[in-house]
């Protein structure tokens, strides 16, 4: 949190925040699992008459399986707080969804099929003109349905190109021409935001993949660490025990 600001200019950049974290989240995991494993280790009772390998094997099992339970309580923990987060999510969706339709089944037409576009197309006319405000709504959303339909097929058919040049002259008042290069202008937008969602999505996708990765390797590292450190805990419980033995002969 000293990281961020609500001013503007004063926080650290997103990447920063998000490697500091790992780091943080990372080293607090390992030494976690290190002191997990060493107090696991050196309370433990000392074994008699067993070999010092077999002991070494306990002491490093029962360090693997102190991490192993403090990783399932903490991913337990996580995953209850995501799914408590994710159901008050789609609770407030579910809500908003619920009040919009019914707002729209009100006012629903024929325009909200999912036929309209090809509706349109039939019923359209051969000259675009300038009308009432109404019209105006009616060929906003004609256009919207156009792009729609041109997103879902992955591009526009000429003849849609050429009405929505007929549409944008006949309401703003620009030349054919000029119609034609603002269409062209605010359809290669629209293809210029959709490759920058696809670069986001993949660059997102990509991230993930590498965290994944290296949170599975960390706690790998994390396994190891406890176990050593169980061993090393009772390496140290064995010599005291000896010492205390010695002393009192």
């Amino acid at each position: 949190m000293t990281m961020v600001s609500p001013w503007s200019g004063q926080s650290s950049s997103l990447g920063t925040v998000g490697v500091t974290a790992a780091i943080w989240l990372v080293v607090v995991q390992w030494l976690s699992s290190g002191l997990g494993g060493y107090i696991t280790g050196r309370l433990r009772t000392k074994w008699a008459a067993v070999h010092t390998d077999e002991v070494f094997f306990r002491d490093t099992a029962h360090g693997f399986i102190s991490w192993a339970i403090a990783t399932i309580f903490v991913a337990g923990f996580l995953a209850s707080s995501l799914t408590s987060l994710a159901g008050a999510g789609a609770q407030a969706v579910g809500s908003a969804a619920t009040a919009a339709g019914t707002a729209a089944s009100s006012t629903a037409s024929a325009a909200d099929l999912p036929t309209a576009y090809f509706t349109d197309a039939l019923l359209r006319p051969e000259q675009a003109r300038a009308g009432s405000p109404t019209d105006d709504t009616a060929a906003t959303a004609e256009v919207s349905r156009i792009l729609l339909n041109g997103a879902a097929a992955g591009q526009i058919p000429d003849d849609d190109k050429a009405y929505l040049a007929t549409i944008v002259s006949a309401r703003t008042g620009l030349s054919e021409a000029d119609a034609r290069t603002r269409v062209d202008t605010v359809l290669k937008r629209i293809d210029d935001a959709k490759v920058a969602a696809q670069k986001a999505a993949d660059e997102a996708r990509k991230a993930a993949s590498t965290t994944a990765l290296l949170g599975a390797l960390s706690l790998l590292i994390g396994a190891f660490i406890a176990a050593a450190a169980a061993a090393f805990g009772g390496s140290q419980r064995d010599e005291e025990e000896d010492l205390i033995v010695t002393s009192r002969i």
